[in-house]
């Protein structure tokens, strides 16, 4: 049976973090339009300014790229404890009216075979499975291998005994093994990038010392 309350959407995009990570995907998008755009005039035009100021952006876009990575690396557990408190927030305003926010979470719960972010226990603060005279459970969650019947892939479906069919294993943990698996796919886009960065720097530094200045003052003067 599937649950479809007509509730508001989730509060996800009120979260800080994620306004911040927002702002500067935007900035970051805006900052390498401007740049290629600079890039394009320098080699255009010949302008040395503007091929090392084009060299100075993507020298700082790969030192920020570089100290991004260390910085997730080194702080995984306050990424992962900031990530609950967000996707938790998520889960407690949960009304299964299938948005957009909710679809993307559906999907990594069937896909990833999960339910909620360090388990299920995080979908017990969700108000429509507590105010609920039914016994519901997200559809997204449930465990394929004990399914009967026909089940749904969003919303919430009604459980037939106290004990959820759904996976145990957070998502969390999931998408760490994932990660773990695909390593070599991650840092194989990671190097291609950096690479693509310092040949885009080689080349506009070959270009700006190709550059000659033309010296007027060698021109013979015009006489009339």
């Amino acid at each position: 049976l599937l649950w479809t309350p007509l509730v508001s959407p989730p509060s996800f995009y009120n979260s800080t973090a994620v306004k911040i990570a927002c702002y500067i995907l935007i900035g970051v998008g805006a900052f390498s339009m401007l740049m290629g755009f600079i890039g394009c005039l320098g080699a255009i035009y010949e302008i040395r300014c503007l091929l090392g100021l084009y060299f100075t952006c993507l020298l700082l876009i790969l030192i920020a790229q570089i100290a991004a990575g260390a910085l997730i690396y080194f702080q995984k557990s306050v990424l992962n404890e900031e990530m609950s408190k967000i996707v938790n927030k998520v889960l407690d305003n949960y009304p299964g009216s299938n948005s957009t926010t909710e679809q993307a979470w559906d999907f990594i719960q069937r896909n990833m075979e999960c339910c909620g972010w360090t388990g299920r226990m995080d979908w017990s603060g969700n108000m429509v499975i507590v105010n609920s005279s039914q016994l519901l459970f997200p559809c997204s969650c449930q465990n394929i291998s004990l399914a009967t019947g026909n089940f749904s892939d969003s919303g919430f479906c009604e459980a037939q005994t106290p004990d959820w069919p759904v996976y145990d294993v957070g998502c969390a943990a999931s998408v760490e093994s994932w990660l773990l698996t695909n390593i070599g796919v991650v840092l194989g886009i990671c190097l291609g990038v950096a690479l693509i960065e310092l040949l885009g720097m080689i080349l506009s530094i070959c270009m700006c010392r190709n550059i000659h200045t033309e010296d007027y003052t060698k021109v013979p003067s015009a006489k009339y």
